[in-house]
């Protein structure tokens, strides 16, 4: 009884080191003193390898000694051309959550929070576990898109409030969760309605809601999108990003009221989250012709076009997201090719073959990037405005999901496994 209790109150005053998608800042950028592995492989500089349940393509989040994975069990699943896409099926899944014993890899509890007979397809590179989830001391938040989300103790995995808000994603859900002061964060972008969302941490009540600006679109798939929110400073105030089908819109944190919007073209499916950095927004536009563009966030009401600072279109992501490190910013295409260029003016400083997919994000730590391969290949270069190859590491499996780091430590998520890679 004391033990536990002792535990408990441990985790709950611990500090979420990466509380959500790209860490405790959103953008890819571990804080000063998170310094990961340069090298690693199956057989060395890895502290633990564990199994995880399930599958899913979520990131990991971390809070004090508890690494949290969200994740799918699934049933007889088959893939299919359904329509233009290529989908998943499955005759059944449970959804659930997981917390890991961050020291040793042993999972301290698990639960199943929805079991879903016949759910919708999803894309083939997408998963019914894909949006990552948050945690703040006392509460993890899981979501599942429109079967779900939920507010679980980190310490326990109980349940203390669920809320389900349907969505048609079409090829399933994506978008992950973002936290601003008492309250959690969801952008829903679906064929069938497009909004943000604020809830109560505590209560799991909606505190406001933001109609996301208007889509004219032929058809209803080309109004859905999966970016997650960013929350930014510029002149002392606060403002929520969330880039969407054909607009980037900002927002007030505190009540949603919407702040400007720019048309950024006719994209749409974008699993880009905007970063910032040097007093400009840099934004991917998703399908089909991803650009990537660089704006200024200190306007008020509709943006022009012309008031870009730069866009490019070539070999930009249309899922992973940019990275503003070390002077420069970073990006994977889907295909693989790593780019560098200058901030100010989008001239390419260097472009590199990865030598697979990549679709998890860039991350940027300890002084270096890190691009992470579809096949389990993640090369690590020095940032600059020439190229610098720092290292090639290789483990086993997919890795779709974006890495997370804290302390000493890469966590990183495969299909089937959770690694935490640290030199030993």
């Amino acid at each position: 009884m004391i033990p536990s209790f002792i535990a408990l109150l441990i985790l709950a005053q611990a500090r979420a080191e990466w509380p959500t998608f790209r860490g405790p800042t959103g953008d890819g950028v571990a804080p000063a003193g998170v310094e990961p592995p340069l090298e690693w492989s199956e057989s060395r500089n890895v502290a633990w390898k564990a199994a995880i349940p399930g599958r899913g393509r979520s990131s990991p989040v971390i809070l004090g000694d508890r690494v949290f994975v969200t994740f799918a069990r699934e049933t007889n699943v088959q893939r299919r051309k359904i329509g233009p896409d290529e989908m998943q099926t499955a005759d059944h899944v449970s959804l659930g959550a997981a917390g890991v014993d961050r020291q040793t890899g042993r999972i301290l509890w698990e639960r199943t929070l929805s079991e879903v007979d016949k759910p919708d397809p999803v894309h083939y590179l997408n998963s019914w576990a894909t949006p990552t989830p948050a945690v703040v001391p006392g509460r993890l938040f899981c979501d599942f898109g429109g079967w779900g989300t939920w507010c679980l103790d980190p310490e326990s995995g109980k349940t203390l409030w669920e809320k389900k808000i349907p969505l048609d994603h079409q090829v399933g859900p994506g978008s992950s969760l973002a936290l601003h002061g008492k309250l959690v964060i969801l952008v829903r972008d679906g064929r069938d309605a497009q909004y943000v969302l604020a809830l109560d941490q505590e209560t799991g009540e909606q505190t406001w809601k933001a109609d996301r600006p208007p889509v004219q679109a032929n058809h209803p798939n080309a109004k859905k999108s999966f970016s997650t929110a960013l929350e930014i400073e510029r002149g002392g105030k606060r403002q929520l990003i969330a880039v969407g089908p054909h607009w980037v819109a900002s927002y007030d944190p505190e009540d949603g009221r919407e702040l400007w919007r720019l048309r950024h073209g006719d994209g749409y499916s974008i699993g880009s989250v905007p970063v910032y950095g040097g007093d400009l927004l840099y934004v991917g536009t998703g399908c089909s012709r991803p650009n990537m563009l660089a704006m200024k966030v200190d306007g008020s009401g509709e943006q022009p076009a012309s008031g870009l600072a730069w866009r490019s279109a070539k070999s930009i992501p249309m899922m992973s997201s940019p990275l503003y490190y070390g002077g420069g910013v970073y990006w994977n295409s889907d295909d693989g090719t790593a780019t560098c260029v200058d901030p100010a003016t989008g001239a390419v400083r260097w472009q590199t073959r990865l030598g697979e997919g990549t679709l998890a994000s860039p991350l940027g730590a300890a002084g270096r990037v890190y691009f992470f391969g579809k096949e389990g290949k993640t090369t690590v270069v020095k940032p600059g405005e020439s190229l610098e190859k720092l290292a090639e590491n290789k483990l086993d499996g997919t890795v779709i999901a974006t890495p997370a780091a804290a302390g000493k430590s890469l966590f990183l998520r495969t299909d089937t496994h959770l690694y935490r890679l640290e030199n030993r």
